[in-house]
């Protein structure tokens, strides 16, 4: 009797067929094993590959263009407490550009060594760009930024937080080329003013994430100009310790952004309950997460209007707002729908007390963190004495000063 003869998969089993099976499976850790069957499976494995997180230099990234032909995500950001030198260079990004041509998103978060000669190049090469992440590239100008804009006209999102050296040029030709942007970082861009804004939604009005923290020279004209451009967009804006900012910029806001979502305007001085009234009546239905801690202006008749008409609200930080007393829950009792917040920060509100957060959870169940530091009425002694029941899940940071880290691993008002 004849013995049968062993049947190779990869004889019965063609490339179109492995490349289908490898395209149902979903973990990472099992595409890798993929590639351990075979030299060609290796080979499949690395050309469908789509995502990669690497530290490499020229030699190495030359290597992984080849196996890598496909790659559509690539990860090169290094951590500010971790970083190493000399880290990713312009080579590095000269390689990048002539070697992964189909990329679409490229993160060098914090990659220090990089100038706008690799910027310059990425521009030239990486047409497909639509996620770039250069923040704390502090090296970067206006000049390899402005080619970024003019080769990659389909940009989607762009962040640049910590590149002191950028000014309004940057947004104006992100304005003349990337009409299709939609997400922008620029904390820390000191040098940005209300003209570059203007400039800016002029060309860009379907940003959805606008994130301009600590840029101390922009104020409400610019931000008027965003909120009427971007006004069925904007959904995130982030102002926070931007002190020219007042309640014009707050009230444009409600006039024509009603699907905004996320607001931070903290150490926002000249914003007061007017605005933010307004802002919560306009916004009902979609503000989820309210930062305002040190609007010194903010007193329980805002917070009460907030509180008790904002439908879908999960977060609210009032931190430092003196004026705020148990008033300002005693409204909870009237909303149509349950409260589901589940951040409440009220750090340094001295006049908030146990009996203001017992209104509070008698009408709220999804509490996940209450940071109450510095709160002189409100003590863990004084919440069990007063038989207070926090959720299950709750997390309530009692201790600390404020010069201390905020330890909640919830942060979505960061």
């Amino acid at each position: 009797m004849e013995s049968r003869s062993s049947i190779c998969i990869n004889e019965r089993v063609g490339e179109d067929e492995l490349r289908a099976i490898l395209g149902k499976v979903e973990s990472d850790q099992d595409k890798e094993a993929f590639g351990l069957v075979c030299k060609k499976w290796l080979y499949l494995q690395s050309t469908e590959r789509k995502r990669l997180a690497a530290r490499a230099g020229p030699h190495m990234l030359r290597k992984m263009a080849a196996r890598f032909s496909k790659l559509l995500q690539l990860d090169l950001a290094q951590s500010a407490s971790r970083s190493f030198y000399p880290g990713v260079t312009d080579s590095d990004l000269s390689v990048i550009a002539h070697g992964f041509t189909c990329l679409t998103l490229l993160s060098l978060h914090n990659c220090k060594g990089i100038t706008d000669v690799g910027m310059i190049e990425i521009g030239r090469g990486l047409s497909s760009l639509q996620c770039l992440d250069v923040s704390y590239c502090r090296k970067l100008t206006d000049k390899g930024l402005s080619a970024v804009a003019v080769g990659c006209c389909d940009l989607r999102s762009l962040h640049i937080a910590g590149c002191r050296f950028v000014t309004d040029k940057v947004l104006q030709s992100l304005s003349q080329n990337c009409h299709n942007l939609e997400e922008l970082g620029l904390q820390g861009c000191n040098s940005i003013t209300d003209s570059g804004l203007t400039d800016l939604v002029n060309g860009c009005r379907r940003i959805k994430f606008l994130d301009i923290n600590k840029c101390s020279n922009v104020g409400d004209s610019g931000v008027s100009s965003v909120s009427e451009a971007c006004s069925s967009s904007l959904k995130t804006l982030k102002l926070l310790d931007c002190y020219r900012i007042g309640d014009k910029s707050i009230l444009s806001l409600a006039q024509f952004c009603k699907n905004l979502e996320t607001l931070i305007v903290g150490g926002c001085r000249d914003i007061s309950d007017e605005s933010i009234k307004s802002l919560a009546a306009a916004c009902k239905n979609s503000l989820k997460n309210l930062r305002m801690d040190w609007c010194l202006n903010i007193t329980d008749s805002s917070l009460s209007c907030v509180l008790t008409q904002c439908r879908n609200l999960e977060a609210v930080d009032i931190g430092c707002c003196e004026e705020v007393t148990d008033a300002a829950f005693q409204g909870l009792g009237t909303r149509e729908i349950e409260l589901n917040l589940k951040v409440l920060k009220v750090s340094n509100c001295p006049k908030i007390t146990v009996m203001g957060i017992g209104v509070l959870l008698d009408n709220c169940n999804s509490l996940e963190y209450l940071d109450v530091r510095s709160c002189p009425h409100i003590t863990k002694a004084g919440c069990d004495e007063a038989g207070l029941q926090f959720p299950q899940c709750c997390e309530v940071n009692f201790a600390g000063s404020l010069c201390e880290p905020d330890v909640s691993l919830l942060r979505p008002l960061n």
